[in-house]
């Protein structure tokens, strides 16, 4: 049931002398919103001003907590029930049917029948957005059916051709699946196809891609720039990944602190910006390719207020000499069963890891890359035993992990730490930041309350939050401050290992930049190991001193960054790197090698094994699977 013309026409011509050009999408002026927290009050957005127009991409960039997010929700009419308030502003909205909506003023009912037909958005954290008691196919056709009309069986057959679209493997598998069945990337790929699904006049991209890998990311663009030619589709892109938005944007709003600083076309933005905080953004944007010819992880150069790079001393090798690894894996299998029928029997596996080997030294960085659902989250998980293995040895300073129990095994997950994929899920909702930051250094009996207390200060500093945000709780914070926290936890016990698994990837370039160049701080200061899991190619090029490459759960390539970067040897590896989105306008249009076969499914019957592909040597401690990449799993 739609909502009749006549409605539609009496709310425009609720709007005295309302006159928007004919392309015009929206037009936001002098929108401003505050939030209440405990008695105080916080102006989130001031005095902000933008439009879209048909056919066009303007995109919102700035630092966590700057207020892009809000602005979206403000947008969606959902910032009120985050407790946000919009006291100041206009925001007007073309339908495709040609009527202009004053969404301040738009009752909620008139807001439900908008969202998700007219008005779609992509929300930052998919875990979040999607209902956990619910397959994610079915969260797609509810939309598809209350928007569209269709009957039961024609929204799910819609519901899968956009799960293919999307390039999810297996599509008709996966619509039965429940959210938390999914990786974070393949997550993402569902809301992105369920914001889609009803072609919406305008679609607001809040950070679509953090959680995707570079190919997945590439296609995800692609297929958004044909989708909106197609739907003469309005899109406001929210990022803080200046490569994408050199990849996709006609236009860039900057904001920091809630107000707009510079806007201005892409070409503008990025060759001749005129503010020195729109300056720091660009110069913070990790450039693949510039440690070419660096064999160490380098920090990343920062600017100062004035705008002058931050002098900081020479790359240095972290690695002892004579130090034996700290860490090794041999031959590690994890699969995951998947029962159907009606005596609920395993009949298939998921082959999420299968006969991966490697060594973590001291002091080391070892990145793992590839595709979403290649496995990197679940080697990483299967190191602190979150997951269970059914073959390969695990050892951690001489003792197989596998035999710890009790004690034993808390001493370990005191050695090593985990930083998770998602901030909002691995931090409790009913305890404040400082707690779940203290709760590690009290259960392990580091020090007494009084001394973490002022320890959870020093974290807070250093993760760049200020001490007092240790009283708030996780809802309080953005995406990517609630990161920042995950990383403050992790770093509380002094770890010998740290996982960290997409730990920066939900940041944006300067807090990234701080947090990576802190994480070569305490690797040189105490000789911390990372295990660094992450789809940022120019990240993973700053902090590694040793690249895997993993493809459908095994590795394909492992060797010293620069031979990886500079030399890959691997189809895949090539492919990989050339999906890397560039922060550079005029080679928007540069020739990019894409995985264009559909991505095979690691999803096999009982008994049917994948071969193995053996590794060889082609050069110092570089190895290379010696098959070709097109149907060798």
């Amino acid at each position: 049931m739609s909502l009749t013309q006549d409605h539609y026409a009496s709310l425009s011509s609720s709007v005295p002398g309302l006159v928007l050009p004919e392309k015009r999408v929206v037009e936001v002026r002098n929108l401003s919103v505050y939030f209440e927290q405990q008695g105080l009050r916080v102006d989130a957005v001031r005095n902000l001003t933008f439009s879209v127009d048909r056919g066009e991409t303007l995109a919102i960039v700035g630092e966590s907590g700057s207020g892009k997010s809000v602005t979206s929700l403000a947008l969606m009419r959902l910032v009120e029930h985050a407790g946000g308030v919009i006291h100041q502003g206009d925001m007007f909205f073309r339908r495709r049917d040609g009527h202009v909506l004053d969404l301040r003023g738009a009752r909620q009912r008139v807001m439900r029948r908008l969202r998700g037909a007219d008005l779609a958005m992509i929300f930052q954290e998919p875990m979040t957005s999607l209902n956990p008691v619910f397959p994610v196919g079915e969260q797609i056709a509810e939309s598809i059916r209350l928007h569209q009309g269709m009957n039961r069986q024609a929204a799910r057959a819609e519901t899968l051709r956009m799960l293919d679209l999307v390039r999810i493997p297996e599509a008709r598998n996966v619509l039965d699946r429940y959210p938390h069945q999914l990786s974070g990337g393949m997550r993402q790929r569902v809301m992105i196809a369920m914001a889609l699904s009803c072609k919406p006049s305008l679609l607001i991209a809040d950070e679509p891609t953090t959680a995707l890998d570079v190919t997945i990311q590439a296609q995800i663009l692609q297929l958004i720039r044909v989708l909106q030619r197609e739907m003469d589709m309005a899109v406001i892109f929210i990022t803080h990944d200046m490569g994408v938005v050199a990849e996709v944007a006609e236009r860039v709003l900057v904001m920091h602190r809630g107000e707009s600083v510079e806007a201005g076309s892409v070409g503008q933005i990025f060759t001749a910006s005129q503010h020195r905080y729109t300056q720091g953004l660009l110069a913070a944007v990790p450039a693949l390719g510039s440690m070419r010819g660096q064999p160490f992880p380098a920090k990343f150069p920062l600017l100062n207020q004035d705008m002058l790079p931050i002098v900081d001393s020479a790359p240095q090798d972290t690695v002892p000499a004579q130090a034996g690894p700290i860490l090794q894996v041999s031959n590690l299998v994890t699969r995951f069963p998947i029962r159907s029928g009606l005596l609920n029997r395993v009949t298939r596996q998921v082959h999420a890891v299968e006969n991966v080997s490697f060594d973590l030294w001291p002091g080391e960085t070892l990145s793992l890359v590839g595709e979403s659902g290649c496995g990197k989250s679940t080697t990483g998980r299967a190191l602190l035993q979150l997951v269970e293995s059914q073959k390969g040895n695990i050892i951690f300073n001489g003792q197989r992990i596998h035999q710890l129990k009790g004690s034993a095994l808390q001493r370990l997950r005191r050695d090593i730490q985990l930083i998770f994929q998602d901030p909002y899920a691995s931090l409790d909702p009913r305890l404040t930041v400082g707690f779940s930051i203290m709760e590690p250094l009290l259960v392990h009996n580091i020090c007494r309350r009084q001394e973490a207390e002022k320890r959870v200060e020093w974290l807070l500093s250093r993760v760049g939050l200020e001490p007092e945000h240790a009283r708030r709780y996780p809802h309080e914070f953005s995406g990517g401050q609630r990161q920042r926290v995950c990383i403050a936890r992790a770093l509380a016990l002094n770890p010998k290992v740290v996982i960290a698994d997409e730990a920066v990837s939900a940041l944006d370039v300067s807090i990234q930049a701080q947090i990576i160049n802190l994480m070569l701080e305490l690797q040189r200061e105490f000789g911390i190991a990372f295990l660094f899991i992450s789809h940022d190619m120019a990240v993973v090029e700053r902090i590694s001193h040793r690249v895997a490459v993993m493809y459908m759960g095994q590795i394909v390539e492992i060797g010293p960054r620069q031979d990886v970067f500079e030399r890959p040897r691997h189809p895949y590896t090539r492919k990989l790197m050339s999906a890397v989105p560039i922060a550079d306008p005029s080679r928007r249009q540069r020739e990019q090698v894409l995985l264009v076969d559909e991505i095979p499914s690691p999803i096999r019957v009982i008994g049917d094994e994948p071969t193995t592909a053996p590794l060889v040597q082609v050069g110092e401690r570089h190895f290379v699977a010696h098959h070709p990449i097109a149907g060798a799993y």
